[in-house]
């Protein structure tokens, strides 16, 4: 019997291969917004992992927002071209059966920042900033911008550009979307009690807080109806008084009414007084709430890093596909010594296929 990590899925009428997903991983590398030929590097070698869901990083819908100068976009033709380009590479080298995402993406309050390892706090003034803008009037943290509040003008205007991104993704090959609204990002900026403070109808109520998001996705389904819709969520702000388990479970049936196939359960990012639990498999929890409470398919993602344990996730009926970030980052061909060490067949490219007894001799090893 296959592994269930092993076994295909289907989501919206998408098939994937497997269970494995690479979870989006900015890479801060982009040319105002194109992708590089670090991302030429980065997507081939993410396409040869074994994993058959391939999220490409955070891409975000306008230039403002970005969490860096080096943040991809989708807002350009020449980011578009780019993307092709990269993707077109990745592509003739991947798993059979691959299927590659983009995921959509507005930094809002915590755009304009430098990238991790130029120190990863808010520009300085000679670092070419930017304005930034939010739900409401409020800093992520002392030292950071206070956003600018969007209007109902300026909120309709970031929804056209997320079905503008859509459409340019659709354009350049993907195969599916993800709406980022985890890691205090603009559509969980509107989603937290924490950051939206608003009176009108976009805030308030989680049936006025969740609008941004629902809108959101009911335009990108419109703009590019051909292309499997996910999205990302934070469950839980981890802050008392915060977004948690309950309304998240909310907010997934709400999206799943507009079309949205999963959720990646993820958490926190919205607030510097978060306590992070710490772990192997920390979020399963989350994934496996979502699933249950909203009745529809969900990823888990966070520290899941060995064979058995991701199979374990998939196998227990806690979440239908596992998400792995760092992991791959370390051992780009981890689906191939997945697939080994459960008793599938690793799928290595021809040009590769010489190492497939080395990584068996390794598995019997371990």
């Amino acid at each position: 019997m296959t592994a269930p990590l092993f076994q295909p899925i289907t989501l919206d009428g998408l098939a994937f291969p497997n269970r494995i997903a690479v979870a989006p991983m900015c890479q801060y590398s982009a040319d105002d917004g194109s992708a590089s030929d670090w991302h030429l590097f980065h997507w081939m070698n993410l396409a040869m992992s074994g994993a058959g869901m391939i999220t490409v990083e955070m891409t975000n819908v306008e230039r403002r927002g970005r969490i860096s100068h080096g943040c991809m976009g989708l807002y350009s033709d020449r980011n578009e071209a780019a993307a092709r380009r990269v993707l077109d590479a990745a592509r003739r080298v991947a798993l059979p059966g691959a299927k590659f995402g983009v995921q959509l993406a507005h930094a809002g309050r915590k755009a304009s920042n430098q990238r991790p390892w130029e120190g990863g706090g808010p520009l300085g003034p000679n670092q070419d900033p930017w304005p930034v803008v939010s739900a409401s009037a409020i800093a992520y943290d002392e030292g950071w911008q206070v956003p600018h509040a969007l209007t109902e003008e300026e909120v309709q205007q970031v929804i056209r550009h997320f079905a503008e991104a859509a459409q340019r993704a659709e354009r350049a090959g993907f195969d599916f979307i993800e709406l980022h609204g985890a890691h205090g990002y603009l559509i969980f900026q509107f989603l937290s009690p924490l950051s939206n403070h608003r009176t009108d109808r976009w805030g308030g109520p989680l049936e006025n807080r969740m609008r941004f998001a629902v809108e959101v996705a009911r335009a990108v389904k419109r703009a590019a109806p051909r292309l499997m819709l996910g999205a990302r969520l934070s469950v839980t702000d981890w802050v008392e008084g915060g977004f948690d388990v309950p309304e998240a479970v909310e907010v997934a049936k709400a999206l799943k009414a507009e079309g949205v196939a999963y959720i990646c359960c993820s958490s926190g990012g919205n607030s510097p007084r978060q306590k992070l639990p710490s772990g192997p498999g920390y979020q399963v929890h989350l994934a496996e709430a979502v699933r249950k409470g909203a009745g529809m398919p969900t990823r888990a993602v966070g520290l899941i890093t060995e064979p058995a344990q991701a199979d374990a996730i998939v196998a227990e009926g806690r979440a239908d596909m596992v998400a792995l970030g760092r992991a791959l980052l370390a051992d780009p061909r981890w689906g191939w010594r997945a697939a080994v060490a459960l008793g599938a067949t690793p799928h290595p490219a021809p040009q590769f296929a010489r190492a497939a007894p080395t990584m068996e001799h390794w598995a019997r090893r371990a």
